[in-house]
């Protein structure tokens, strides 16, 4: 857990005009005109200038940087090289034992049983309403929920920027980190960055990773692999398998292979019980992404719980489905909310319920458009018939077509 660089000791006479070829970037050390037992050189000050020198630079674990030739390097020294080598030696995100203490271990994401996948509520001007989003969060608190995805698909992260989602994940750490497990959304179609994102995220604070494997660009399955493998070496991590998002299956034969990393949370598994039964049956924590399904496969399928989008509704509700034992009742009673949330592509149903319970502004970021007057019409009749008490709203509101503000920029 704890980070070790070191640098070979050496110390450099710098006569002018000097050549030496230092790259610039990155962070500071020192290289002073000593040699190695910390005496200066006996040649004159007059024939040689002695200085202090602060170089900048960036280098990667286990590599070593070329500083010039080795005429600048060893008259009157007894230590010369070409070459400076730096060895590092670090678990990549904890740096050292206070921040990994601050993260919650693999086996505390694993006792997640319900996990909101929160919604990312806007302003007029489209940038990120942090004033209505904590409200939704404390919401998400009081009815007893685990923890939440920041920045998922529902919560629009692929309409985010990289600094909005990485703020978004450091807000909401270090605002409810004490009361939340704190997923963050830091997957990405490219490696390269998923990698950085996941490494800021940590770094940031969150307690694990939600990772997709590549879409549209698809890979084989041994890039899947190497894919998944290059971002659970920061922390905790949860795969997230969902075929219709990525038109790409993450097979079992891969996932048993993902299950032996150390970092490895657990399975968001949308393709249902069966494929999470077999899962379970073999010991790879699962949690549903599919709603409509999260009562059998918690007390059928052996789930753990679920990640959802309806506990953004009724947060509580949710809560006792997961936690309480079984209840049928229950389930249909929220089955036909579960219905409407759906009935177009997520987040569509969502934004516009929680916009019509005054929970937040009623603007949408293109490509997403609100419900027609139709479905928020029965949207609000369901609300009625399950008890307006057990969402984050105080009212319905009856929202015309013309208040909801479209954005193309933001």
């Amino acid at each position: 857990a704890s980070r070790e660089l070191q640098f070979h000791s050496f110390s450099i006479t710098r006569e002018a005009p000097t050549t030496d070829k230092i790259p610039t970037a990155g962070f500071c050390f020192n290289i002073d005109s000593r040699n190695r037992s910390g005496t200066r050189s006996r040649r004159s000050h007059a024939s040689t200038q002695r200085s202090r020198h602060t170089v900048l630079m960036s280098l990667p674990a286990n590599s070593s940087m070329y500083l010039g030739d080795t005429t600048a390097l060893h008259k009157g020294h007894t230590y010369t090289t070409k070459r400076v080598a730096t060895l590092c030696k670090a678990a990549k995100a904890w740096t050292n034992n206070t921040m990994r203490s601050k993260t919650a271990s693999v086996d505390a994401i694993r006792a997640t049983r319900l996990i909101t996948a929160i919604k990312t509520p806007y302003l007029p001007n489209g940038k990120v309403d942090l004033a209505s989003y904590d409200g939704l969060v404390e919401r998400q608190i009081e009815g007893g929920v685990g923890g939440i995805v920041v920045g998922g698909t529902t919560g629009e992260g692929q309409l985010m920027s990289w600094d909005e989602h990485i703020m978004l994940i450091a807000h909401t750490a270090k605002l409810y980190g004490d009361e939340l497990k704190i997923v963050g959304n830091t997957g990405s179609n490219s490696t390269r960055e998923a990698v950085h994102a996941t490494s800021q995220g940590f770094a940031v604070g969150m307690d694990a990773s939600l990772q997709i494997n590549p879409y549209y660009g698809k890979t084989s399955s041994a890039g899947i692999l190497q894919h998944f493998q290059a971002v659970m070496d920061f922390g905790p991590a949860i795969v997230y398998n969902v075929p219709a998002r990525t038109s790409q299956d993450i097979s079992p034969d891969i996932m048993q292979l993902l299950a032996k990393h150390e970092n490895f949370a657990g399975v968001k598994e949308c393709e249902g019980n069966d494929r999470i039964r077999a899962y379970t049956d073999d010991g790879i924590v699962c949690w549903t992404g599919n709603d409509d399904e999260a009562h059998a496969a918690r007390y059928e399928a052996g789930a753990v719980g679920v990640i959802s989008v309806t506990s953004n509704v009724v947060p509580g509700l949710m809560n006792d489905l997961m936690s309480n034992g079984p209840n049928p009742e229950l389930r249909d009673r929220l089955l036909p909310l579960m219905k409407w949330l759906f009935a177009q592509p997520n987040p569509i149903g969502l934004n516009t319920m929680l916009a019509m319970l005054g929970c937040i502004e009623p603007v949408f970021r293109l490509p997403y458009v609100p419900y027609d007057s139709d479905l928020r019409a029965e949207g609000a009749a369901l609300i009625q018939a399950l008890g307006l008490e057990h969402t984050p709203g105080q009212a319905i509101c009856d929202i015309d077509d013309d208040q909801f503000k479209i954005l193309k920029d933001w």
